[in-house]
């Protein structure tokens, strides 16, 4: 009923980019917070990044600080993660996933993959060589 669909993903060596696209579909237009999870094989989920639904507040993890932009376009029910310099630690299959708080008192909240997402995608694969 409610379906967020990532592509973009691929392979690319080191030091390229990609940008991955998460659509939302079905029930909920009105996400207010998105963002991006990645998980390797036998790793955790890990926070990558996290948009507001004004784009007033980003958050990013440290290990892609500086290399990976969030961005949305609410016309288009549609969040964005810009991924440049790429390096094989970052191959992973990276996940979308929608909140429909409008926010939190806490940024850790925005990390939190159990507490703070309501929704999620299938994933795509992000492979990074060396």
């Amino acid at each position: 009923q409610v379906q967020l669909v990532e592509s973009g993903g691929g392979l690319v060596q080191a030091g390229g980019s990609l940008r991955l696209s998460c659509a939302a579909s079905g029930r909920a237009f009105r996400w207010y917070i998105m963002g991006w999870f990645r998980q390797a094989p036998g790793k955790e989920r890990e926070f990558v990044a996290a948009i507001t639904w004004s784009g007033d507040r980003t958050y990013y993890a440290d290990a892609v600080k500086g290399r990976f932009t969030i961005s949305r376009d609410n016309a288009k029910n549609t969040v964005y993660l810009q991924m440049n310099s790429l390096k094989p630690e970052d191959t992973a299959v990276y996940y979308c996933a929608a909140s429909e708080h409008l926010g939190y008192s806490s940024s850790y909240y925005y990390t939190d993959p159990i507490r703070g997402y309501d929704y999620w995608g299938q994933g795509t694969q992000v492979t990074v060589s060396s």
